[in-house]
């Protein structure tokens, strides 16, 4: 059985909650009470589930004691968490790359604690003080992982290859985020890196509004798509309305909701359902009231785009990439 419009996963990002209370605590250390009141205000959205996006909340760094808070709030406001989202914690960052890789082992650990099935991680590393001070980070370019270093490229792989079979270990995918300017941030740098890792739990999340926002010259979103779908297990949705006028060097890119930016997702779910994708979606928007956008984003995607009938029998070799047996929740 395939996953159907009306009963296929999708979570909403907490990108747009602060990671302190209006109090200054930092939300790691409240009270369980102010994680239930996002979770509900999440719920309240429209959604079913939540990706626990660790720019909010970090489950890695917590005790197992507080998971188990954690998963009681987001039981107690009827909310599944099926999802981990790591970001920026480079596990090849020059400095901190040791560090980021423990704290990765960590949150998979915590992922299978609180009976999650992805954990999503990446190369991207921290905003800069110049991205900072941008109304949008991506106007101003970031950190850039080494062109043509055999070395870095090797340690990428060993490293992701260590989480992922951890990962595999506690019964958890791991999905790799497209991200400009890191060894996954094009179309073939993302599938090499993902076939020389090499385990069958590991893929990618096409994250592909990460690279069309970018203010300068873009690989085209669908010759990326093609190269990364047939990879994908866990994705982030989101889209961006995009201008160019390369004779004059002209680019500029802004949010938009799903159905109106550059990125057709009609198209998009059609190519990946054809590879096979049954992950779990996470939809996401920056700016604005960006909680409204991902829930409008999310009716699009099940009035408009997703299957409404179970058109065809899921292919062997992805079945256990499959949360169909997951426990998220399917019912509001």
């Amino acid at each position: 059985m395939s996953f159907t419009a009306e009963d296929w996963p999708i979570t909403a990002a907490v990108l747009q909650f602060a990671d302190t209370t209006p109090s200054g605590v930092p939300v790691q250390d409240a009270d369980a009470a102010e994680w239930v009141s996002v979770f509900r205000e999440v719920a309240d959205a429209g959604f079913r589930n939540v990706d626990l996006t660790d720019s909010w909340l970090r489950p890695g760094d917590l005790t197992p004691a507080r998971l188990d808070e954690l998963s009681q709030a987001a039981a107690e406001a009827g909310i599944g968490a099926p999802v981990i989202s790591a970001i920026r914690r480079s596990i090849i960052h020059e400095t901190d790359g040791a560090e980021n890789l423990a704290y990765s082992h960590r949150t998979i650990d915590a992922a299978a604690h609180l009976g999650c099935e992805v954990v999503s991680v990446g190369l991207h590393q921290a905003l800069t003080p110049e991205q900072k001070a941008q109304l949008w980070f991506w106007t101003v370019d970031g950190h850039k992982d080494p062109e043509n270093d055999p070395e870095v490229w090797a340690l990428a792989v060993a490293r992701l290859r260590e989480l992922g079979t951890h990962a595999a270990e506690v019964g958890v995918l791991l999905s790799l985020e497209l991200y400009e300017d890191t060894y996954l941030g094009s179309g073939d740098s993302a599938s090499r890196l993902v076939q020389d890792v090499g385990l069958r739990n590991v893929g990618i999340n096409p994250d592909v509004g990460n690279l069309i926002r970018l203010h300068r010259p873009i690989e085209d979103w669908r010759e990326i798509m093609a190269k990364v779908l047939p990879y994908a297990n866990y994705w982030h949705v989101k889209n961006y309305s995009r201008d160019e006028d390369i004779a004059r060097g002209y680019f500029v890119a802004m949010p938009a909701p799903l159905e109106t930016g550059l990125i057709s997702y009609r198209e998009a779910f059609k190519q990946a359902i054809s590879f096979g994708f049954q992950g779990i979606i996470c939809a996401e928007h920056y700016g604005g009231d960006g909680l409204s956008v991902s829930a409008t984003n999310q009716a699009y995607l099940r009035e408009r785009i997703l299957p409404k009938t179970d058109g065809y029998a899921l292919p062997e070799s992805l079945v256990a990439q499959s949360p169909r047996d997951s426990r998220f929740r399917e019912t509001l």
